[in-house]
């Protein structure tokens, strides 16, 4: 395993240090091999690190910034002020070569923006996507793009969506013929909007690609395909969809032996409930799968470098997640492969 140094923007988020240091602590006590670099106020930082061991401690390095990106008067505004910010100065340390990747739970178009400028798209691609693995029901996994970084795509940027993706689903799943389908509103070949049937007619004619046709919303946990390609807009609805759906499942699980208002003591909890704990009992490991926590840090695929989105919300297994996935795709080499892949197609 080869050394290897991250930028975390510690800043970003809902919560903050309180969530993004712990988990960087995490991460370097699992990995010997990481180091890290912390980008953010170092008066939130200092007290998180105040009880560390000599061992930990000198492979961090506090980079102290007090700027916040906040996207609250639109991204061009954003953009132009954020020189100085934990989440500009993050992607900077990768662009200079001081880190070889960025995690960050700031906003997602923020993030994109920078990253675009500052670490440039691959020869060749249009837009970076978002791209974040989701569980299947047999126990594997697929990957969906984009989730949220393009809302409006051309048929020639989903088919690039798709070549990306399919390179990605090789070295991720360790597959040869990864199965790619476009998500859309029907099955039948005339459904759809113009850019999504466009995209198909593109698609099919890649000899590389596994093309296996549309995808309905309603099957994008049973394994149908390990390439699931849309648009930004309806992959982030659909992604949040089936986050909110199992956080929902997992919480109504863990609360029913609470008898609250809300649920009141009726025929049907009592009947519910004590299947769905045989269940959850008898099918763990299967449940467990689908914890939002395991698959947070959607990646930027497309650039140069390594630039991984954590959800504002998470928490601190779910950061913990997203800079292990950073650096999988770092020592993977990841931007390399799509890099040559795509020069071979």
């Amino acid at each position: 395993m080869s050394r290897l140094t991250l930028a975390l923007d510690v800043m970003g988020g809902d919560f903050g240090p309180r969530i993004t240091i712990p988990a960087s602590l995490q991460a370097l006590e699992q990995d010997p091999m990481l180091d890290i670099l912390l980008f953010g106020d170092s008066q939130l930082i200092s007290p998180y690190l105040a009880n560390l061991s000599h061992r930990l401690r000198q492979r961090i390095s506090v980079c102290h910034c007090e700027r916040v990106i906040k996207n609250e008067q639109g991204l061009s505004h954003a953009l132009r002020r954020s020189k100085g910010s934990s989440m500009r100065l993050a992607i900077e340390a990768v662009r200079d070569k001081r880190a070889q990747a960025c995690i960050s739970g700031g906003d997602t178009a923020v993030l994109m923006g920078l990253a675009k400028v500052l670490l440039q798209p691959l020869p060749g691609i249009q837009r970076p996507a978002l791209v974040s693995n989701i569980p299947t029901i047999d126990g594997k996994q697929s990957i969906m793009l984009d989730l949220g970084a393009n809302i409006d795509c051309s048929a020639e940027t989903l088919l690039q969506f798709a070549q990306m993706g399919a390179i990605f689903a090789e070295n991720c799943f360790d597959l040869v013929y990864p199965r790619v389908a476009l998500l859309n509103i029907g099955i039948e070949e005339l459904k759809g909007l113009k850019n999504i049937r466009d995209a198909a007619e593109l698609i099919q004619r890649q000899t590389q690609l596994n093309y296996i046709g549309y995808i309905e919303g309603n099957y994008l946990l049973n394994g149908h395909a390990d390439v699931i390609v849309c648009d930004g807009f309806a992959g982030n609805i659909a992604l949040k969809t089936l986050e909110g759906t199992a956080k929902n499942l997992f919480t109504l699980l863990k609360n029913s032996g609470n008898d609250r208002p809300s649920w009141g003591k009726t025929a049907l909890k009592k009947i519910l409930l004590p299947c769905a704990k045989y269940l959850l009992k008898k099918y763990f490991k299967q449940f467990s799968q689908f914890n939002p926590d395991k698959y947070n840090g959607a990646s930027l695929l497309g650039l140069t470098s390594v630039v991984v989105k954590s959800h504002g919300s998470a928490n601190q297994a779910a950061f913990l997640y997203a800079i292990q996935q950073a650096a999988w795709q770092v020592r993977s080499e990841i931007p390399n492969k799509i890099s040559s892949g795509l020069e071979k197609k």
